[in-house]
């Protein structure tokens, strides 16, 4: 299979990145050098959305490398940043439009373990290298170890456990070893200006999979003064973000962590108890809303968004949906009362709800798309999708596979955009910091979004909504001031389609309340769409239809909007109660990678269980309101 279509060397694909939409009257330059382009900015403002994946792994991780995964670092890199490469199954694969950004998230737990062995087996040269050296020091020290079952470490697999005593590599020579040869390929292929790699490792442990990726802002000189914390030395969340303290307090760098798959924790990612076990306490509260600065809300293993038992009233709440590792049937294990600790939107308003209580708020976060990809590709477009593993790579039977992250149940999710001024590790780390960043399902939508209090529909359409916007407000992410003595908060969005990808249905604002007696709202408002369709009696605009062919896997333009605007203004707000806003984007109904798969291979009369046909969206980061003290 060739990955898309290949148009052009590499330099015409990095000048094709750079999308102006001046007709539209927004004038953005999406992963251009950075300039101010709105008309009327003066460059004080980050003008430029630059996109990439913060979850790739590749051989280096064990469950990778034994699901068959042979792609490391180097082809990783160079796959993101537009180079073709061969994937694990022979197959020639290469993205149509560059990323601008790729972060590399090995497993901590076992990282390179499964590898060096499989090198040390199979290669001769490897022994002479300095991991080669590493790993036989590596078996000596576990031989003499009577806590580690050696034979099972030999032939069985190397998978991540937070069980110290079983089969962890912990040699810390290895270990290190593995971890300079990591922040040395990161650094290897920064460009500043043109491709951006932060250092990164995946904290895993077993216990209720509250996996979180570990992203340093810095270089190798700085990063190799630690060797990566594991849940082989610690399966607490916050133990892990005590040894980040300390990491930056001694180094001076930075780094945060990047929650992901909240939907598969039963119950415990967004839990208000620790992971002891005990009531959240005002400090650890702190420690965690400094370090979970934004959530992976879509990824392969499904969306996070929210779930149809929490949002009853939301008519696109299921989508790619898992309830558990079964994937889209109802886990047995997971009582239905945990999923309300498992998904952004209802993390956001307990965050509320702990705010107006203990005046500190642990789920203030962004929210961006990832891909969590083991085949070493970040491609997660519906037409050019390599899987989660390397056996789910292309091939005819993949859509007929029951097994969740295998087959077809898999999402072809996602990817940030990050409004940065450079595409530079600096610029891009402080967006995320701030929040400054959205998640897509895979599509390069445009998507701006600011909180005010004397926007209008002027300043929607006018072609200098973001100079507007940074002047009288804050952006996604950001935080409102108390309410004036009188009126209500404005929200100015704009949404540019993807120029490659399909038309956009609606915007849509949900916002999320704490009322005065405690109790926690949500409600979704159509606020701009496409059309001549006009909002019903309960508020909301009829669906958009379909142009999809599903026999062709095609669909076409013919209906929705390349772009929507609107300054809209919450009509029921109450200065006393806090709350928060963020943007949801709907493109038109489009084939499915299912649906690609089934007219690539010339298959047909694939079950009706399988959905073929998708809404790819878009996702803000929030923008919060507090009353006055």
């Amino acid at each position: 299979m060739r990955a898309e279509s290949i148009k052009g060397k590499r330099g015409r694909a990095a000048a094709g990145r750079v999308a102006r939409a001046a007709c539209l009257g927004m004038l953005v330059a999406v992963g251009a050098p950075a300039v101010a382009e709105e008309d009327g900015a003066d460059g004080d403002f980050p003008a430029t959305v630059y996109w990439g994946d913060t979850h790739v792994h590749t051989a280096i991780s064990g469950d990778a490398f034994l699901g068959g995964t042979r792609l490391g670092l180097d082809d990783a890199y160079r796959f993101a940043r537009g180079d073709e490469v061969t994937s694990t199954s022979g197959q020639r694969a290469r993205l149509r439009r560059p990323l601008d950004f790729l972060v590399v998230a090995d497993h901590g737990n076992n990282a390179g373990a499964a590898y060096a062995r499989g090198a040390w087996e199979n290669e001769s040269a490897f022994r002479e290298t300095a991991l080669g050296r590493a790993w036989a020091e590596a078996f000596a020290a576990l031989d003499a170890d009577p806590e580690i079952d050696n034979e099972a470490l030999r032939t069985g697999p190397l998978l991540p456990t937070h069980r110290p005593n079983q089969i962890a590599v912990r040699h810390e020579r290895f270990r290190s070893s593995v971890w300079r040869m990591t922040t040395a390929a990161a650094d290897r292929y920064n460009d500043p200006g043109r491709f951006t790699t932060f250092i990164a490792y995946e904290w895993t442990p077993l216990l209720g999979a509250v996996h979180r990726v570990v992203l340093f802002e810095d270089d190798a000189e700085r990063a190799n003064q630690v060797v990566p914390l594991t849940s082989s030395d610690t399966v607490h969340a916050e133990v892990l973000w005590d040894y980040l303290a300390r990491y930056e307090e001694r180094t001076g760098g930075a780094a945060i962590t990047i929650p992901h798959n909240s939907n598969l924790t039963f119950g415990l990612m967004f839990s208000l108890a620790d992971s002891w076990g005990r009531p959240l306490t005002r400090e650890r509260m702190e420690t965690r809303a400094r370090f979970d600065r934004v959530v992976e809300v879509t990824q392969i293993k499904g969306d996070s968004e929210t779930h149809p038992w929490l949002s009853p009233d939301d008519a696109f709440a299921d989508f790619e949906t898992w309830n558990g590792w079964g994937g889209k049937e109802p886990s047995p294990d997971k009582p239905p009362e945990q999923v309300r600790y498992e998904y952004a939107r209802s993390a956001l308003q307990l965050g509320l709800s702990q705010l107006a209580r203990k005046g500190v708020n642990p789920f203030q976060f962004g929210m961006i798309g990832s891909s969590d990809a083991h085949t070493g590709l970040a491609a997660v477009a519906e037409d050019n999708f390599w899987g989660k593993h390397a056996g789910a790579e292309p091939r005819a039977g993949r859509l007929f596979d029951e097994r969740p992250t295998t087959g077809w149940q898999a999402n072809a999710a996602g990817y940030a955009g990050v409004w940065a001024g450079e595409n530079t590790r600096a610029s891009i780390f402080a967006a995320l910091r701030r929040r400054e960043v959205y998640a897509t399902t895979g599509p390069r939508i445009v998507l701006r979004f600011f909180g005010g209090w004397t926007f209008d529909e002027a300043d929607a359409v006018g072609a200098d909504l973001a100079a507007a916007g940074y002047r009288d407000g804050v952006p996604m992410g950001g935080q409102l001031a108390a309410a004036p003595e009188s009126g209500a908060p404005t929200f100015l969005v704009r949404a540019l389609k993807d120029p490659d990808g399909a038309n956009l249905d609606r915007v849509q604002i949900v916002n999320g309340w704490r009322a005065a007696d405690g109790e926690l709202h949500e409600r979704v408002h159509d606020v701009a769409w496409s059309g001549a369709r006009a909002p019903g009696g309960d508020g909301a605009v009829p669906d958009v239809g379909s142009t999809v062919d599903i026999e062709r896997a095609r669909y076409s333009n013919t209906i929705g909007a390349a772009e929507l605007s609107t300054a809209w203004v919450d009509p029921d707000f109450r200065p006393e109660e806090h709350a928060f806003y963020y943007v949801r984007v709907l493109e038109i109904p489009t084939p499915r990678w299912t649906a690609y798969d089934a007219a690539r291979y010339g298959i047909g009369d694939v079950p009706e269980h399988i959905p073929m046909v998708t809404r790819e969206r878009a996702y803000s980061s929030p923008i919060w309101y507090s009353p006055a003290p």
